[in-house]
């Protein structure tokens, strides 16, 4: 079992309040459009950050936005070091996060299963 980072923990906590505000405000890349951060995780020694996002749409805008955010990535890093007090930003990295797409998935399975059951009486 890995061990608990605090500080690390902390550092992604504020990335993550940091960055959404920054990239509305900031980037002006058009292909960058609404998107939420999901997670952020720092690695332990602050080195990396893996951010998570996620936005609405297509797969062909997922890709556009992860590449906007990709070319702006060192931009948003050094926007990150004058809003945070550290010595170093971890350089970031950003993964589009399919969870909610897999929930909806599983939603509409589930419902179309109580649906099926439905139709069919039940024989005691």
């Amino acid at each position: 079992m890995p061990k608990d980072f605090p500080r690390a923990r902390r550092i992604a906590d504020q990335i993550q309040r940091e960055l959404p505000e920054l990239i509305r405000q900031e980037v002006k890349d058009p292909r960058v459009g609404m998107l939420t951060i999901t997670e952020v995780e720092v690695n332990r020694d602050m080195e990396f950050a893996k951010v998570y996002f996620t936005t609405l749409g297509g797969q062909a805008e997922h890709d556009a936005c992860l590449q906007g955010l990709q070319r702006a990535s060192g931009f948003l890093r050094s926007q990150l070091s004058h809003r945070m007090q550290l010595r170093i930003v971890p350089k970031l990295t950003f993964v589009y996060d399919r969870s909610v797409e897999y929930g909806i998935q599983l939603t509409h399975l589930i419902e179309s299963a109580i649906a099926e059951d439905a139709k069919h009486p039940k024989e005691e």
